[in-house]
């Protein structure tokens, strides 16, 4: 294809996309339609004044970019735009509904919400932020078509760096912005029962903390394949994954708890590998419990994480000059993945206490007790003396009452 700005000849076979001297090229001409002149990038063929297939079909001959595959390989691909590079009337129909419903049931709740919010000296647009109490802003992006990783990132670190936590909402399992940043997946719905109010369950992006100890009698597995290890797991579940199930988060709970920081982002490492993981939304509570038991607390990576899945592949072919578009069997891309499958995350396993050798007081860290604590299902215990005989006690929680059974007197009591 051609590049009308600089004059020159693209190439997506090559890694250097046959040309020099053009440092950042590649982010350029990958960049969202959107972001960019739609006219950035022209039909080689129609450059030339030969036949461009593409505007017999209601195609235009400008360009853009995109990320085949082919088993297993990701090269680029050159597409033509429609004639009106616009989302279908659906689609926008939905978005629309969403939007307005997302403002409506922040209003209802008091909260301050505007649509259409400029971010980052206008280089980017929210559909919607919401402002909770203590100054939290929400950015909603409601994506129902596709848009690349690279831009997803992008515009969530935008966010981010102007003080607004971004959340994504998708309405399909293969968008790739699952896991991108924080998000959130509806149901595919029509715009009607969206604007009436129709259920609207988070089916996928919002996960519950559940810690156990692997032993015979529980439900869970092993995180490690040992059978029954003795050691205490803990991993993020879908809500119809707990034991027992959990209830479902509606959009319109998720408009409230994210404003008022009831509900978080978290961002959690793949096991063995950390320049991949999952982005999600958890209860406050399940994050600092999280953060107490690893010590995780970044709620978005600092720096683009590139998953293997979507590194760049070339071929290093000669440019062809012929236009393809219409061509049966010219390139068929194989079917996006699908990303959101409601597995657990892979978990972590709590270094197990070491061996008690004297006959003194068993000494455990504040990360320990934390663990055993969300395992047993009670409060966490600490070691106090008493007051009146200096009897080492274990006191339950700071401001419970203590009654000593050495000197009969009540502490800490209310």
């Amino acid at each position: 294809m051609w590049h009308t700005e600089y004059g020159i000849e693209i190439n997506l076979t090559q890694p250097d996309l046959g040309v020099r001297g053009y440092p950042g090229l590649l982010e350029e001409i990958t960049t969202s339609v959107a972001e960019r002149n739609p006219q950035l990038l022209e039909c080689l063929a129609h450059k030339a004044g030969k036949p461009c297939a593409s505007e017999a079909g209601g195609k235009s001959p400008w360009m853009f970019i995109r990320r085949g595959r082919v088993g297993g390989r990701r090269p680029l691909v050159a597409s033509h735009l429609p004639i009106t590079h616009k989302a279908t009337p659906a689609e926008s129909a939905q978005h629309k509904a969403t939007k307005e419903r997302v403002v409506e049931t922040a209003a209802r709740y008091g909260l301050d919400a505007e649509a259409e919010v400029p971010v980052a000296n206008r280089r980017s647009v929210s559909d919607a932020v919401v402002t909770g109490p203590e100054g939290i802003r929400i950015g909603w992006e409601i994506q129902y078509h596709h848009l690349s990783p690279s831009s997803v990132h992008r515009r969530s670190v935008n966010a981010v760096e102007h003080g607004i936590t971004p959340l994504w909402v998708a309405k399909d399992r293969t968008a790739s912005l699952i896991d991108r940043a924080p998000w959130a997946r509806v149901d595919d719905m029509p715009w009607r029962d969206i604007s009436d109010g129709k259920e609207m369950v988070i089916r996928g992006g919002y996960r519950h903390l559940e810690v156990w100890k692997c032993v015979p009698s529980s439900e869970r597995h092993c995180l490690d394949g040992a059978g029954h290890c003795g050691a205490i797991h803990a991993d993020w579940f879908v809500p119809a994954l707990c034991l027992p199930q959990r209830k479902p988060v509606h959009i319109e709970d998720l408009v409230l708890q994210s404003a008022t920081g009831e509900s978080v982002p978290v961002y959690v490492p793949n096991r063995g590998n950390g320049r991949a993981g999952r982005h999600m939304w958890v209860s406050a509570d399940d994050r600092a419990l999280w953060q107490e038991l690893i010590g995780e607390k970044a709620p978005l990576p600092s720096a683009p994480v590139e998953d293997e899945d979507d590194v760049i592949t070339f071929a290093e072919q000669e440019i062809d000059r012929t236009c393809r578009a219409g061509e049966e069997g010219w390139f068929v891309s194989d079917g996006r993945p699908i990303r959101d499958l409601d597995q657990p995350t892979g978990g972590f396993t709590l270094p197990r206490m070491p061996v008690q050798r004297s006959r003194g007081p068993m000494r455990i860290t504040t990360v320990e007790r934390a663990a055993a604590s969300a395992a047993l299902g009670c409060p966490p215990w600490e070691l106090g003396p008493c007051a009146g005989c200096g009897q080492l006690m274990r006191r339950y929680g700071r401001n419970a009452a203590m009654y000593c059974n050495v000197c009969r007197s009540v502490l800490n009591g209310r």
